[in-house]
Formats: structure tokens, sequence, C-alpha cells
């Protein structure tokens, strides 16, 4: 990720729609060093008819309407970085111009003189580009310039464990937005959130937080809170079996153990998910000589995989 800081460079962000493209393009922004502002045009949202107004800009009289003079996208993103969604969207006849702008380094206005260009490239897609390059559909030349350096923003089914990261921060927004105090999320709540496959992806969570947080009685968000295919979503974690009979503390060793595996050693993190205290994870399977015990009043992360699995008896046993 860090090679996308370097702010000479044009960026190709792929993925699927609603996977926080232009959130990654921010983020990649606010670490190149790169002084000016960030200016994001949805290619998608404009109209082919003005689209090459809107990159380069126009002055008085250049066409019928053209009432003023104006700056284009190019020119309010200089010293910064201009975000281009939606790249494969962009009619021929402006990818030409797009090509001399990365090429040269200059632009015209339309019915204006050649100008400098002074800004870091960022483009998003969620097509395939090669694709539409053999279709004939998209300039090659301006693939290549553009596929400079390519990154993948991940769908969100395949990345659960920034759901309660990503939950905790649209509560943040929505409670303030309606004016109420801090919901929390119930446990039955987070399970639904994990299990669901999100096609959607982060704009549909946002839309389902949102939701929930208008529709919640309590202080408290339930499953019941969450529209219905989230509610209705099944667990994806391993199920554990055990025979009747088996000892307790060998069910909540096993049991941690397998938590453990979901988190990846995190013991924070298992003990939120099984609600229990990190300090019972250690005096349960007995604490690491070379990692102390935590404090007591140590918070556990807010991180978190898919539900710990459940025991399940043995049929038969």
């Amino acid at each position: 990720m860090s090679r996308c800081y370097a702010p000479g460079f044009p960026v190709l962000v792929l993925g699927e729609s609603g996977t926080g493209k232009e959130l990654l393009a921010r983020h990649i922004h606010e670490k190149s060093g790169r002084r000016g502002p960030f200016v994001g045009v949805n290619l998608a949202a404009l109209p082919e008819t003005i689209l090459e107004s809107e990159l380069f800009g126009h002055e008085k009289g250049s066409f019928t309407g053209a009432i003023a003079k104006r700056e284009g996208r190019i020119a309010q993103a200089s010293g910064g970085t201009l975000f281009l969604d939606e790249i494969g969207e962009l009619a021929p006849a402006v990818q030409v111009k797009l090509l001399r702008v990365l090429q040269e380094g200059e632009y015209e206005p339309l019915g204006g003189k050649t100008t400098r260009a002074d800004f870091r490239l960022i483009a998003a897609t969620n097509r395939d580009l090669g694709a539409e390059v053999a279709a004939g559909r998209f300039r090659e030349d301006l693939y290549y310039r553009l596929n400079v350096i390519a990154i993948t923003s991940p769908p969100l089914r395949d990345r659960r464990d920034d759901i309660p990261l990503l939950v905790d921060h649209f509560l943040d927004v929505y409670c303030r937005k309606d004016g109420k105090a801090r919901l929390a999320l119930g446990r039955d709540a987070l399970e639904r959130l994990m299990a669901y496959d999100w096609p959607g992806n982060v704009r549909e969570l946002e839309n389902a937080v949102q939701r929930a947080v208008v529709l919640s009685k309590s202080s408290t968000i339930s499953q019941d809170d969450l529209p219905r295919p989230i509610a209705e979503a099944e667990h994806h974690g391993q199920d554990l079996t055990f025979s009747l009979g088996t000892p307790l503390d060998e069910i909540e060793q096993r049991v941690i153990r397998a938590t453990l595996d979901h988190t990846k050693g995190d013991k924070q993190l298992a003990a939120q998910l099984l609600g229990i205290s990190a300090r019972t994870i250690y005096r349960k399977l007995g604490a690491d000589r070379d990692e102390p015990e935590p404090d007591a009043g140590e918070v556990p992360s807010l991180r978190a995989l898919p539900a710990p699995p459940k025991p399940t008896p043995e049929p038969g046993a």
C-alpha cells in the first residue's frame, strides 16, 4: 500500500461498487504529501454533453450557454489530487484529451489557451478495463497510463474483521445526526452482521446501520432492528461437536481455542466474541510466560471476525 503514496504516479483503484474506493483514494491523497485539495468526480453521474467542460473548464462564450468563464475540475485540483470515479464510463473523445494531460502535463479549456496541469490522478472502476480495451471501448494507451500502480479494494465479505469498526463509525455518525444518545450494538446483531455476505458492500452496511438507528426503540441495537435479509443471515462459523458427558472444562477449553484460531491468537478479540474477560481466557488456558495478563480495566479491541464456534451435542451420543 505504501507504494501508492509516492505522489508522482497515477493510481488505479479496482473493486466492486460500494467497497469504499473513494475513501481509499482520500487516504492515499492524505498520505501523499500533496498540499492541494482532493477533488472527486463521479464520471457516471455526468452527462456526456457537459463532461468535457466539467473536467477541463471553459471560457466565456466558448459554446451556447457559456455566459461566464468556469474552472474545470483539473484546475480545481491544482497541487492536489483529482479522483475520477467510474473511469470506465469515460467517453472516447474525452479519453483522448485525458491521455494528453497525462502525457504532456497540459490541457486546453474549451475556447481557452494551453494550460499547465499540476495534479495527481487517482482513477477507480468496477469494470475489467482489460476486457474493455479488448472490446474497443477503452483506449489501450490510456489504460497503460492509468495502470502504473493498481490496487484492489476488496469486497466487505472478504474483510469481515472491518465490520465492527465500520459499524462503530456509522453509529457515531447517525446517532449524532438523529440526535440520539450513542446506541450500543447487541451481540445478536453483531453475529448477523458478521454472517451476511454484503453484496452492496460498505454502502449497504452504512444503510443498514442508519436504518437500525432510526428504528431502534432501546439503547441497544438488536437483530430485530436489522433489515430482514441481514437478520436472517446464516452463521458462517465452525461448529464444534461434543459427546454427551464431556467435562465442562474440556468444552470451555475447546471453544476458547477454536475462537482463538478465528482471531489468529488475539485474546482480547476472542474475549469480546465470547462475552468474557481476557483474564478468564488466561485463567482457563494458562497465561503465557512471555505475555503478561492484561490490566483489569483494559478494554477489549473493537475488531472482530466471524462469530465464534457454537458447541452442539453429537447426535445419538
